[in-house]
């Protein structure tokens, strides 16, 4: 791809702007990434628009590129590049030759994101350091190559609250949902313990992702509602179940008594065994892994309902003195997790890896006919540390999120 490109040779040279052409092209290790993930760009200049201003003959490896490329889309910003010092020799006004330039960026949305050539500069160390800087004439330059990041972990928030928590049977409820998907079909159902009943209907969220129902309960079992997107349940796209209890008052046969208990749904909870980690030491000019344990974490899904859980976590660069900082990628963990006897369910631990700004998984429990129970959760903790990090103590925060 060409743009129009405006450079201004060095004030040694006595020489007025090039107003010039620019072919360039800009290329990436991964077209598909997903939030989180660090991509790595090349920017390509494969005919710059100046040239050496001087009639002295530049020899080899004396040339270094450096410019920015310009994010657009679902994420803005700009890309530092950096070619390395290396070129064929140059003759005296002779033109400059092609050249590579490279840097990554950490994918922060999910969408596309569209990458652009943007301004770049052409140093040369050869009897004086001197620096050609040529900028986009009529930023910003055309779109060179789109890319498309899928999002990290998203939290349910879908909901439902009821407008009444008991009712006859034949009755109807009013039910109210929020945060579920705009304009998309949604299933209201009754729900008897593990079993969904006959008690359901479909229709359509608004377009902010509401509705409200009315159902009509008929199953005197019946102990909840729930409602959800797609064919079945599911705790990604699926909210409740809301408690909810069926008063049968219908005549009973002559000495006999109707005998009525409930079990009441709980909540699902986290508590952690403190709210400070102290990470081992390392040595400045060795580096090394700073490691430790995440304090333990308990949770306590009482719900009684089919929606597992998740619990994720995210942490934020690590701040030292004099404004140095370690990079939230740089922290890693090995989670663990152990289920109590008796739950339903059965706690899986996350990947061992880095963790970093946009979260990774500690811990997780799938979807079931019936799930609950109590976990502990733990993990081993490692910020990788670099050789020659400024000495002093640093400082990062680890957010959990239970979902």
């Amino acid at each position: 791809m060409n743009f129009a490109t405006r450079c201004v040779p060095p004030p040694v040279a006595g020489l007025p702007p090039i107003n010039g052409t620019t072919t360039a092209e800009i290329s990436v290790d991964r077209t598909a990434p997903k939030v989180g993930d660090t991509v790595t760009v090349t920017y390509r200049v494969t005919k710059p628009a100046a040239s050496n201003p001087v009639d002295i003959a530049l020899p080899a490896d004396i040339m270094t590129p450096s410019g920015k490329v310009v994010l657009g889309g679902a994420q803005t910003g700009q890309i530092a590049v950096k070619g390395p010092k290396k070129n064929p020799p140059v003759p005296g006004k002779g033109a400059f030759p092609g050249f590579s330039m490279t840097g990554t960026f950490k994918v922060t949305a999910a969408g596309s994101i569209t990458l652009s050539p943007g301004d770049y500069t052409i140093h040369t160390s050869y009897i004086m350091e001197l620096d050609t800087p040529c900028a986009v004439s009529r930023p910003p330059a055309p779109v060179s190559l789109t890319i498309t990041a899928s999002g990290g972990p998203v939290a349910n928030q879908r909901a439902v609250t009821l407008g009444a928590a008991s009712g006859k049977p034949g009755e109807r409820v009013t039910v109210t949902g929020t945060k579920f998907a705009p304009l998309t079909a949604v299933t209201v159902a009754g729900r008897a313990g593990a079993a969904q009943t006959a008690d359901r209907m479909t229709l359509t969220t608004d377009s902010g992702g509401g509705f409200t129902a009315r159902l009509k309960v008929n199953d005197t079992a019946t102990t909840g509602i729930v409602a959800y997107e797609g064919a079945s349940w599911t705790g990604a796209k699926g909210a409740g179940p809301a408690p909810y209890t069926v008063k049968d008052d219908s005549p009973l046969p002559k000495n006999t008594q109707k005998i009525h208990a409930l079990v009441a749904n709980g909540t699902l909870s986290m508590s952690q065994a403190g709210d400070t980690v102290q990470l081992s030491k390392v040595d400045f000019g060795t580096g090394g892994g700073a490691d430790g344990a995440l304090r333990t974490v308990t949770v306590k899904d009482f719900r009684g309902g089919p929606a597992g859980w998740s619990l994720t976590g995210r942490v934020s660069d690590f701040a030292g003195p004099g404004g140095s900082t370690i990079g939230a990628d740089r922290f890693h963990w090995a989670p663990a997790c152990t289920t109590a006897p008796g739950s339903p369910s059965t706690c899986a631990a996350g990947s061992e890896g880095p963790v970093g700004s946009s979260g990774a998984t500690l811990a997780s429990a799938p979807d079931g006919a019936l799930t609950g129970g109590e976990f502990t959760v733990d993990a081993g903790l490692s910020l990788k540390v670099p050789a020659f990090t400024p000495p002093g103590a640093y400082a990062g925060v680890l957010t959990l999120t239970l979902t």
